[in-house]
């Protein structure tokens, strides 16, 4: 089973990258608009087994100090393999000059601080109002 790494947007499947985050919950975007969200990240990094996408994650940064991941899903399959581990490496190998944020499902919190992530005490969020109840319902307010 070859895992292939990719860090950049050129012939993904978008559709597989929109079930792939719409089956752990982290967005209900469309193929389209996935493929605009990925496009005008600062990094991304694709996993694709038989050119299938098996893992995403991305991050937004103004390349200088500042950035925050997102969207990370690995395929279930490939879950406890280290490929979680590896779409952050790649992440934050991009962003080495910049402090991290991460936002995370509550579930994941531990896996994040294993990576070397902490808690933070003073962040905050402002949820649309079409999404703050699901919000709160998963646990994240």
């Amino acid at each position: 089973m070859e895992i292939i790494v990719q860090q950049n947007c050129q012939h993904i499947n978008w559709q597989q990258v929109a079930e792939l985050l719409q089956f752990y919950g982290l967005s209900d975007l469309d193929a389209p608009t996935q493929q605009l969200v990925f496009s005008r990240s600062y990094a991304v990094v694709f996993l694709l087994q038989n050119k299938q996408v098996v893992g995403v994650g991305r991050a937004l940064s103004d390349g200088i100090c500042q950035a925050a991941i997102y969207n990370v899903a690995v395929a279930e399959h490939l879950h406890g393999q280290q490929f979680g581990r590896l779409i952050i490496d790649k992440l934050v190998e991009q962003l080495s000059h910049c402090n991290i944020i991460l936002y995370t499902h509550p579930k994941t919190v531990k896996f994040y601080q294993r990576l070397g992530f902490s808690l933070m005490k003073t962040g905050l969020v402002h949820y649309g109002d079409d999404h703050l109840e699901a919000m709160r319902e998963m646990g994240f307010g």
